[in-house]
């Protein structure tokens, strides 16, 4: 039996406004090394790749005197890129997955298809959240923005839903963690499943 290639990326991008380095591994353990110079992003990828089980190196840095908005969402394109690449043909996954994970009061559901659309459907936080700043200069806005920044740039079609929660940090973090579970299972390589699970033959 032949051993699977290896289902890793490494991605930089740099701009007038970013320099973004990233690699990751589908198939790791979780470990982490994040440094965005954006203290609560840091967290959020971190529970990303630990609850994942991606490996995930982050070294970016950018224009944070200005606002965060930019080094944030230009993170998210690299590692919806990195996506993309690591999966490659996409031979042998599972392709869907979906999670309902709590954090205190908050609770969140996701569910990922890889499928080659990108779509994002979010729905449910209270409102005004997205003027919240959390962590020192995160807004609440740029949660939804980096979902739709990664839904399109790995092809990702993904449903995020808020179904209860009050505190800004404890939201956000749900709603990654159930991310990054139903992404979890939807990479994952499923020894039932030949070929490519599409009746095109393709995704």
């Amino acid at each position: 039996m032949s051993t699977p290639a290896p289902r890793t990326a490494s991605v930089r991008r740099a701009t007038s406004e970013s320099t973004i380095e990233l690699e990751l591994d589908l198939d790791g353990t979780g470990q982490s090394t994040i440094d965005t110079t954006v203290p609560f992003f840091d967290h959020l990828l971190t529970a990303f790749a630990k609850h994942s089980l991606t490996d995930l190196t982050v070294r970016a840095t950018g224009d944070t005197h200005i606002d965060a908005h930019h080094t944030v969402e230009d993170t998210a394109i690299v590692l919806g890129q990195a996506i993309r690449q690591a999966l490659g043909d996409k031979t042998g996954i599972s392709r869907y997955g979906d999670a309902l994970v709590p954090l205190d009061e908050a609770l969140a559901q996701a569910v990922v298809d890889i499928s080659g659309r990108p779509y994002l459907v979010h729905a449910g936080e209270p409102a005004g959240y997205e003027f919240h700043l959390i962590g020192g200069h995160f807004t609440g806005s740029l949660v939804r923005h980096t979902f739709e920044a990664i839904a399109f740039h790995a092809g990702l079609t993904m449903h995020v839903t808020l179904v209860a929660g009050r505190d800004p940090h404890h939201i956000a973090e749900a709603e990654y963690k159930a991310f990054a579970r139903a992404f979890r299972q939807a990479k994952a390589l499923d020894p039932l499943v030949s070929g490519i699970p599409s009746t095109k033959g393709a995704l």
